[in-house]
């Protein structure tokens, strides 16, 4: 592009800046700067501006939406281990990655033992949910009932309820840790209630379902949380031992008479092989590219 192309075009791409349609604007200079383009219509090039601001508002809006739900893992479903046998149907968790459950305002409830993946499953579904352009907030139980607590006091009660109400996916996560008090399950009600049919929310318990009712305390207050939990949910019950679980290290013999084996060194690429897998992050939109 010659000095003089550049004195025209400076001034529109500086107002496309200035009406926030940053991508257009990179689009543009992609454009002016890239030959190929020079053989497309005007029509073309206009779409491909377009979709270029599109596709980067929508990147955007994703960024923003993960990093406000605060998910405790950085978990999605690409990544889940449904070769380890904890009772986890792929067909069942494929199809609630489509979201279909979130649009219908459907709950899910997830429940097993300590260390089964719980937490993992439920943000990696979360994380889909998000993906597909909902909103959401993950929230261990405790804390949940410590932040109702301190709103009462606070005057900030009535506020924090609306905020979590206008939430997408609610992740309640590690319900009934402990008994509940009278108090915290009149609040805890108070959080279905908004959420109920409106919009959906994820609980994660180690505790059975047929166990709830006696942990969420009083007999009134816990028919009425269960009742609007568990119409129209989703249950996934997962069983076996902690995934944290590691076998013990075997120690090689020290000192003198300890005889040198080679049994005890660990081969690199076999020391590779058994590390995590990376969790994937989410895949963002890419702009579209002139035919050739």
């Amino acid at each position: 592009m010659n000095e003089e192309m550049t004195m025209l075009i400076t001034p529109t791409l500086e107002q496309l800046r200035s009406l926030g349609l940053t991508g257009m604007a990179r689009a543009l200079a992609e454009q002016l700067e890239t030959a190929e383009y020079q053989a497309l219509n005007f029509e073309e090039r206009l779409g491909m501006l377009v979709d270029r601001e599109s596709q980067d508002r929508a990147n955007r809006r994703l960024e923003r939406n993960l990093k406000a739900a605060k998910l405790r893992l950085s978990a999605c479903v690409e990544d889940i281990d449904f070769r380890h046998p904890r009772g986890l149907d792929r067909t069942v968790v494929l199809t609630l990655a489509s979201g279909h459950w979130v649009q219908a305002h459907q709950n899910l409830l997830v429940v097993g033992p300590t260390g089964a993946g719980k937490s993992y499953l439920a943000c990696a579904l979360t994380q889909a949910a998000v993906r597909a352009g909902h909103t959401a907030l993950y929230l261990r139980a405790p804390r949940l009932l410590d932040d109702l607590a301190i709103a009462h006091v606070d005057g900030r009660w009535a506020r924090l309820l609306a905020a979590w109400g206008r939430i997408d996916v609610l992740v309640i996560d590690d319900l009934a840790i402990r008994p509940l008090t009278p108090s915290q399950a009149a609040d805890l009600l108070e959080v279905i209630e908004d959420r109920s049919q409106r919009r959906s929310t994820v609980v994660t318990s180690q505790l059975p379902l047929a166990h709830w009712h006696e942990a969420l305390g009083d007999p009134t207050l816990a028919d009425a949380i269960l009742d609007r939990l568990t119409h129209n949910a989703h249950r996934i019950e997962l069983r076996g031992d902690s995934l944290r679980r590691t076998a013990p290290l075997s120690v090689p013999e020290t000192g003198p008479e300890a005889p040198k084996s080679s049994s005890n060194l660990v081969d690199p690429g076999k020391r590779a092989a058994e590390r995590p897998a990376e969790t994937r992050k989410p895949v963002l939109a890419t702009s579209r590219t002139p035919k050739t």
